[in-house]
């Protein structure tokens, strides 16, 4: 583990299923950082909205709702478990009805707010690694280390697909799985409210023809090169 004093923030971004929390979580691992996993908390409020008929048009409904929400993380034998006012929904969450949902609520302004707010006090003490779609455009657009991944459709498909199974949950085709990733992706990038874009200094990684080792490796490097400057400027001016 790098000195508190030399923390980073790292900020990882891409479209669904393109790998984001494999690797924020090995890379969190391996720096010893807290992992973050901003889309879980969309999935949280949008299972709490679903659970409770919340009207999401109704924005009187919306804020009421949010007042009632707790997100936190736990690390349950090795895993990163979401929890929903002290309740574990980390399968929960997963479920293709979240999934078929989490965007149009993902686009309400609240939401994002009040998410944005609870990611930033997170972060303040820095060493993290969070993944989401607006993290390193909106939420920390300081981070010193902004990844981008991206991967092929199909590539794409067959994760979730292998994701779904590996909770249990094996009741959709690839059509169908590639029809939500499509409609997100498009709901993700055109809503008003930051919109899913690569931030200007963000590095891409596509990661269609890497594995996981591969690809942490990749990022791995890239933290340590900016801990490491980090390292020396703090020596020099100190």
């Amino acid at each position: 583990m790098n000195d508190l004093n030399n923390n980073i923030t790292i900020a990882v971004d891409g479209f669904a299923a393109c790998g984001k929390s494999t690797l924020a979580k090995a890379l969190a691992k391996e720096l010893g950082y807290i992992y973050i996993d901003s889309g879980a908390m969309y999935r949280a409020v949008t299972l709490y909205f679903l659970d409770n008929s919340i009207d999401i048009e109704d924005d009187l409904s919306v804020a009421s709702a949010l007042e009632q929400i707790r997100i936190t993380f736990r690390n349950i034998d090795g895993n990163n478990h979401t929890f929903l006012n002290e309740k574990d929904v980390e399968n929960e969450i997963r479920a293709m009805r979240v999934s078929d949902f989490v965007s149009p609520v993902s686009t309400i302004s609240s939401v994002r707010r009040f998410l944005v707010a609870c990611q930033k006090e997170m972060g303040k003490q820095k060493g993290i690694v969070m993944d989401g779609r607006d993290i390193g455009t909106v939420v920390f657009p300081d981070a010193e280390l902004k990844l981008f991944m991206t991967a092929s459709p199909e590539v794409r498909t067959k994760r979730r697909l292998l994701e779904l199974e590996s909770k249990g949950i094996s009741d959709y085709s690839f059509e169908q799985v590639q029809k939500n990733l499509t409609e997100r992706d498009r709901i993700d990038s055109t809503r008003s409210d930051s919109p899913l874009r690569k931030a200007d200094d963000a590095i891409v990684i596509d990661n269609s023809a890497l594995s996981t080792a591969e690809q942490l490796m990749l990022a791995l490097t890239l933290a340590n090169e900016i801990i490491e400057k980090k390292n020396i400027r703090e020596s020099v001016n100190g």
